[in-house]
């Protein structure tokens, strides 16, 4: 194994190590005698031997054919034909990387700070570990860093988009900003000559890039073979970047599309545009992950936390001597109807109450599955155990072992203590560096947390089990309809419920009160629960298909503090052009500022004046382009479209420019012309689209109404009247009153008719408050 490591000054060292990786066979012993003389018979460098290893369901130790290959890198080789030749029986741990596997031997893991003895060689004498993964303070290793982007807005140059390369250098990666070096490709031997120079005057051992897996690199590379000019991407010489090809597959209902990807040998490449959730927890959050799963940086920020949450498990499973299956061996037990009916529920749901509510607190369970898994020791081999038929899942009746720790509790129960103790320090510290990676670092646990429950019901989960998965939710609608009746006993009203979340509602309430309530829900439940925040107000907003009903997870409020929490709104939908977000927000900004009932009412016609404006500039053109772009995401090849919806015409125009597109892509465009007799002409592609024709002024109107509207909805406003408003606003109309529903007419009626007559938003905004004290009786609840 090759092990590059750097010093406390910054130097990177190149050391090697040894490594004997080894997989195991279950089953007849004459099968394993077969497998033993097929191995033999080929006369691979390989140590044969039986071993006791613990089955995990099982719960004792299993006799199995250990298979040690002494030559690692043909481990994978190996285990495949030995699984072709033997495809029934029974494989253990044959398919965990060989950088794991190393990690495991030396009880190491990525950017742990350790202490080597090497000899002349540079060989690997002794590694001594002096740091640990749940280590809450700790120092990462002086990288130095290179990003390489091409110049401009960082579009997608797969689509089209070409721009000089930019370079930019920076001698260690806390460095705000360094030196940014422009490389024009007119002349490319001249561009890889001044890039090579950068490459071995700065040594970088971090090279970010955007773009860099799907273009930047294969296209620098090519050149770099073409004009016979070597670029040292790589610091180990004798291997090239290792190249992994695009793929487009199926998961939960939607076609996700993973880009190729660059990884390099020596040094990291991190493509900021194929990281997963880097853009929530960045590289402090990234670099955490790799430290708790053991998988390396390069790896970890390409794959999702899913993998990184197996990989902790499968860690748990080697510390304890557990056999890791090849593939799920724990079938699904028999259900009839009724079972399935009772046990496949899910998380429980109460509708929120619609309409625009104050003094409304929202408490949370503290990561609440895990937390159940952790409390309740939920594992796949811990249920439905025969030992200990006491113990019975509320509602299901599985019973759960008590006699031994489960896997998956062992494995969450120190990652929810560490995410506490951040979230503890965040609160007490103030807006620091240090406050934001703390902030970082819960949130990758976050993702870690959210993970975990799923792949205990995943279908191809090594360590999952249905059953497991279904006592979780049994366990957890339990704990929330007990917090909904302390809550009720205690004099709140209970507005929505949400899986793990409550919002609840009593006039006049103190902390203390709050205090105690939580305080009674977490001795109940055993599972701790916090105070999310309390709103000045939070409306729930109906759906979009029936505005009687409403929607668990569409709403906007703000919190004491003047923070805005908001979900299932335009903007907080990635497919929402930013023109509109910006609209939106500003809208919300103005509400944010109102601490009452008859406040929020007060700035009601300074969001209809901020919509106006936003019309205003729609209208006049000059809204930049790039404010105004749509990105969806292609359920399927783009020749596959029978309808030529505007996705579909966006993705056959890249198509037809030279763009290879695959299912699962991001695609942007701008909406030129909806209703344009030829179908081209409706919608340009973003990345080759440079503002030489126009927007379609009035698609991008009625999707600001769209996003008035939700602002609005609480106060009773229907679309039919912000679109009257914004056009007596705008100027298409004359001037006239902004009618109300006939059932409002009589509170609100009044207050709006009184606001049109006055174009000054300042104005009208002084002269409200007066007229609120003769509306005042409608300002209830």
């Amino acid at each position: 194994m090759i092990v590059w490591v750097i010093d406390c000054d910054g130097h990177a060292h190149c050391l090697h190590d040894h490594l004997v990786p080894a997989f195991y066979v279950g089953g007849d012993w004459e099968e394993l005698r077969a497998v033993a003389r097929f191995l033999v018979n080929q006369r691979w460098d390989i140590r044969l031997s039986r071993a006791k290893q613990t089955e995990l369901f099982l719960g004792h130790p299993i006799v199995v054919l250990q298979v040690e290959v002494l030559n690692p890198s043909l481990f994978t080789t190996i285990f495949h034909r030995v699984t072709n030749f033997k495809p029934a029986l029974s494989y253990y741990n044959g398919d965990i990387s060989l950088p794991q596997m190393y990690f495991f031997a030396r009880n190491a893991f990525p950017l742990a700070f350790c202490h080597f003895a090497a000899d002349d060689d540079q060989r690997i004498l002794a590694l001594d570990v002096d740091d640990s993964p749940w280590a809450l303070d700790y120092k990462l290793p002086p990288l130095k860093r290179m990003v390489i982007r091409l110049e401009g807005d960082a579009l997608n140059p797969n689509h089209g988009y070409r721009a000089p390369l930019e370079v930019e250098t920076n001698d260690t990666f806390d460095s705000a900003q360094g030196r940014v070096h422009t490389l024009n490709g007119d002349d490319p031997q001249n561009l890889l000559e001044r890039l090579r120079e950068f490459l071995l005057r700065h040594d970088p051992d971090l090279i970010v890039t955007d773009w860099g897996d799907s273009f930047i690199l294969p296209q620098l590379l090519r050149l770099s073979r073409k004009y016979k000019i070597r670029l040292p991407f790589n610091r180990d010489p004798t291997k090239p970047p290792l190249f992994r090809p695009a793929e487009s597959y199926f998961s939960y209902g939607r076609i996700v599309y993973k880009t190729a990807a660059q990884m390099l040998f020596g040094r990291w490449h991190i493509d900021r545009r194929n990281a997963f959730l880097t853009d929530d927890y960045g590289l402090e959050g990234a670099f955490e992950i790799a430290r708790l799963t053991r998988i390396p940086v390069q790896r970890v920020v390409r794959t999702s936390t899913g993998t990184g949450i197996s990989a902790m498990e499968i860690a748990a499973a080697h510390r304890r001597g557990v056999l890791i299956p090849w593939h799920k061996q724990e079938p699904e037990a028999w259900k009839s109807g009724l079972d399935l009916v009772r046990s496949d529920k899910g998380g429980l749901v109460y509708q929120p109450v619609l309409g625009l509510h104050e003094d409304v607190a929202e408490i949370d369970f503290v990561s609440m599955y895990p937390s159940i898994m952790a409390t309740f020791n939920v594992s796949p081999e811990t249920v439905d155990c025969r030992c200990c038929p006491d113990h019975r899942v509320p509602e299901i009746g599985y019973s759960i072992c008590q006699e031994r720790r489960g896997l998956i509790p062992e494995t969450l129960k120190p990652l929810i203590h560490k995410r506490v103790e951040y979230k503890k320090r965040i609160r007490e510290m103030p807006d620091s560096p240090e406050r934001e990676v703390y902030r970082r670092r819960q949130s990758a646990h976050k993702w870690l947390l959210v993970t975990c429950f799923g792949y205990l019901g995943y279908k191809n989960a090594r360590f999952g089990r249905i059953e497991a998965h279904e006592s979780v939710t049994a366990y957890g609608r339990e704990c929330l309809l007990r917090a909904k009746e302390i809550a009720e006993k205690r004099g709140f009203r209970v507005l929505h419920a949400n899986v793990d979340s409550l919002w609840v509602q009593k006039r006049g309430t103190q902390r203390q009160e709050y205090d105690a309530l939580l305080d009674e829900i977490t001795d109940a439940t055993q599972i701790p629960i916090a105070l999310e925040g309390i709103y000045r107000w939070v409306a729930f907003l109906p759906s979009r298909q029936d505005p009687e009903m409403s929607v668990a997870n569409r709403y906007a409020g703000v919190f004491k503090d003047g923070a805005i929490k908001m979900r299932g709104i335009e903007a907080r939908r990635r497919d929402t052009a930013p023109f509109i977000v910006a609209a939106q927000m500003e809208m919300l900004q103005v509400l944010a500022d109102a601490h009452t009932r008859a406040e929020l009412a007060a700035r009601v016609p300074q969001v209809i004046e901020i919509a106006c404006a936003y019309a205003d500039a729609l209208r006049s053109g000059t809204v930049p382009y790039q404010d105004l772009v749509i990105t969806k995401r292609l359920s399927k090849d783009p020749q596959a479209y029978s309808k030529d919806t505007l996705l579909a015409l966006a993705a056959k125009e890249l198509v037809g420019r030279g763009a290879a597109l695959s299912p699962g892509e991001s695609i942007q465009y701008i909406i030129t012309e909806e209703h344009a007799d030829a179908v081209c002409d409706r919608v340009r592609a973003y990345a080759p689209y440079r503002g030489c024709e126009p927007y379609d002024v009035n698609k991008y109107t009625e999707l600001l109404l769209r996003a008035v509207e939700t602002v609005l909805t609480p106060f009773g406003v229907e679309y039919r009247q912000i679109e009257e408003w914004i056009r007596q606003g705008t100027g298409e109309t004359e001037r006239a009153p902004f009618y109300l529903p006939k059932k409002q007419v009589e509170h609100w009626g009044p207050l709006f008719e009184f606001a049109a007559r006055d174009r000054d938003p300042k104005s009208a905004a002084s002269r409200l408050p007066e007229r609120l004290k003769e509306t005042s009786p409608a300002i209830r609840p």
